[in-house]
């Protein structure tokens, strides 16, 4: 049986999302907010740029060499004060659990069925790599928020800033 949930992307207001386009964050932090899980992900430049450019997650090889280079990044934003660059690159190592465990559970990553009232589609109709690949990033979104300085940053970040 199909659920007849609407995507949340439908009702979408950009008017109320608080990451925008055309803001450097890297410039004026003051800006980011840390939000929920991935939100602002695929927004905030230039670290949408920088760190997406190594995200990829089509087999566990890539998802490997991927999820590395993003923690890699994110130990450097640590090192340099940078906590916006840090949590934008531990929201890319989420959104590679995310989207990996989306193509494994569901056929072409589509979950739901535009054409028919958006009835969330057959589940486990996916590509068994893609939920090796999920379990990668996974490891690596959980590393980056067991970070103890990485902690410390966003407690601070998000009582002075949100």
């Amino acid at each position: 049986m199909t659920k007849q949930r609407k995507p949340s992307y439908l009702d979408f207001d950009i008017n109320q999302y608080p990451w925008k386009a055309g803001i450097d964050y890297n410039k004026t932090p003051e800006a980011y907010r840390v939000g929920k899980g991935e939100q602002g992900v695929l927004i905030c430049e230039p670290y949408k740029t920088d760190i997406g450019s190594h995200w990829r997650f089509k087999t566990p090889e890539i998802a490997l060499k991927s999820s590395k280079e993003i923690f890699e990044l994110f130990e450097l934003y640590i090192k340099a004060g940078d906590f916006v660059g840090a949590d934008m690159a531990r929201k890319f190592l989420q959104m590679g659990y995310t989207r990996a465990r989306r193509y494994a559970n569901y056929k072409g990553g589509k979950k739901y069925d535009k054409d028919n009232g958006y009835a969330e589609l057959e589940r486990g109709t996916g590509e068994e790599q893609k939920a090796e690949s999920a379990a990668i990033f996974y490891q690596k979104w959980k590393d980056a928020e067991a970070d103890p300085a990485y902690a410390e940053m966003k407690a601070a970040w998000k009582s002075r800033l949100g």
